[in-house]
Parts: structure tokens; sequence; C-alpha cells
């Protein structure tokens, strides 16, 4: 029998970077990302969940918005050196997918990437032969809910009680990044 070349892409967990796998900075209610590298840490237990979801058969893949370094706020150098770091700390991540898009209004040749556009999910999945179908999307924000909805992945919410409201709901809601990736195993 011959296997049809869907059946051979790969499920993927796409995870949002800020508030889902490191500790976000909270001002007035609202999370902003680590200035610096000093600043930058991992949740407790995100190292192990991601090794269990890879162990499950999960490609892991980082989409995270970075548009304080189209703004000029943060430099590029100081985003990669973070995302050394995590590739560090979490081995089991197969690969990061950052916009450096500004947003807030700016047109820019990458805003079909950055969340809550689809184009960091479906460019990985391309990349990497993902199935979206059998694919999740974890993250903090509504972007994150938003981004994995149009991608047509289903999504985990990570609930910090943050002053701004989901726009679609998510196919769970959790605490913690440990709570999300065991919703998900559950759900295999």
């Amino acid at each position: 029998m011959c296997e049809s070349p869907a059946s051979s892409f790969r499920p993927a967990i796409f995870l949002d970077r800020d508030g889902t796998l490191n500790r976000q900075v909270i001002r007035d209610g609202k999370p902003y990302p680590p200035g610096t590298l000093a600043e930058f840490e991992l949740f407790p237990g995100v190292p192990e969940a991601c090794a269990n979801l890879a162990a499950a058969g999960f490609v892991l893949v980082v989409a995270t918005n970075q548009p304080d370094v189209g703004r000029g706020t943060q430099s590029a150098s100081v985003v990669e050196s973070m995302h050394a770091e995590l590739r560090r700390l979490i081995p089991a991540i197969a690969h990061i997918e950052v916009c450096y898009a500004p947003g807030q209004g700016v047109e820019h040749p990458e805003n079909y990437r950055r969340k809550p556009a689809p184009g960091m999910l479906t460019d990985a999945a391309l990349l990497l032969g993902l199935d979206l179908s059998r694919s999740w999307m974890i993250g903090d924000r509504w972007r994150d809910i938003d981004c994995g909805q149009r991608a047509g992945v289903r999504t985990v919410f990570i609930d910090f009680g943050y002053d701004e409201a989901l726009r679609a709901p998510p196919t769970h809601t959790v605490r913690t990044f440990t709570e999300a990736a065991a919703v998900i195993l559950a759900a295999r």
C-alpha cells in the first residue's frame, strides 16, 4: 500500500515565546518581553514538558512576534541571544520563526507573518512538512489564539489574567505551560 504524501506530514506544537516558555515582564496589567538576556528566564517545568511533547511525536516550533526590533527599541542581536539560550535550554525545539514587523498599523513586508496573521505557522508548515490539522498553538495572548485558529490548529490559552480580552475562544484554557502540555498529550 502506498502512503499518501499528506500522511507523511508531522504534527507540530507552535509555541509563543514570552509568557508561554519564558517569564514575561508585566507593566500596568500588560505583558512585555524581557529586555535583556539576563532577564530571560524559563517557567518551571518548560524543558521537561517540551521534551515530553517531542517524545510524543510533535515538532516544536517557536512562533514569536518581536515588534520592538522593528520599532528600534530592542536590537535583533539581543533577541537572537535569547533564542540561542532558548535552544540551549530546550534542545527539543526544532525551529524558531520570528517576526520583527513593528505592528501599530505600520506597513511592513512581514505583516502577513505577524500574529494574529498565520504566516509564521504556514511558513513553518511548508518548510518542515507539518500537518496543521493535527497541530496545536500554545500562547498567552489573544494574538496567539487568533493566529492558531486562522492557521487551522487547535489552541491552548495560558491565562495570566492580563488586562486584555480574548477575541476568539481557545480550544482549551490552562494556568501553566505544563498544564498545556498535559492537555495536548491527553488529547492524542
